[in-house]
């Protein structure tokens, strides 16, 4: 029982972990629209100052970008929070039971993963190369952390119950 708590707690957390980044990123759109466009218009590459992929200068298409990642961020969250929900309404049934509970919890993991390391490390970091600037090397080392974290526990809650 003390394993299936811990697993709702870790999913719970994530959930309030990819909630949280959400709203503080609508609370501070400006900042967090100027942050992606300093990213994706590649100002300030000195290391590798060339690149196969043009710098992104369109507003229309860093809005995009932004929405879709808050989006998925708020989307990580609340199926996060469905599978902790779900979770702890299995946590006294049989293991098969507990273990069939565990989709939304995982799906929100995933999304996690998706966000964390699809577009802020395939995508920002080997991409559009954040890792030069101290801007897109802080938000590299955050977004390395959320995806650890996410990935960790899709990986434990994802492991059998017996």
């Amino acid at each position: 029982m003390a394993i299936r708590l811990l697993k709702i707690a870790f999913v719970a957390f994530i959930s309030l972990l990819c909630l949280f980044y959400a709203a503080q990123n609508v609370a501070n759109l400006d900042a967090c629209y100027q942050a992606f466009a300093y990213v994706m218009g590649a100002a300030d590459h000195q290391v590798y100052p060339d690149s196969f992929f043009p710098a992104i200068q369109s507003p229309a298409v860093t809005w995009l970008v932004l929405v879709l990642v808050v989006s998925l961020e708020f989307a990580a969250g609340l199926f996060a929070a469905k599978g902790a929900w779900d979770l702890w309404r299995a946590r006294k049934a049989p293991a098969a039971d507990f273990n069939g509970a565990k989709t939304y919890a995982i799906v929100g993991c995933g999304i996690g993963i998706v966000v964390w390391l699809g577009f802020f490390a395939v995508f920002g970091g080997a991409l559009f190369q954040m890792w030069q600037t101290d801007i897109g090397g802080a938000s590299m080392d955050d977004a390395f952390q959320f995806f650890v974290a996410c990935a960790l526990i899709f990986l434990i809650v994802n492991s059998a119950d017996d």
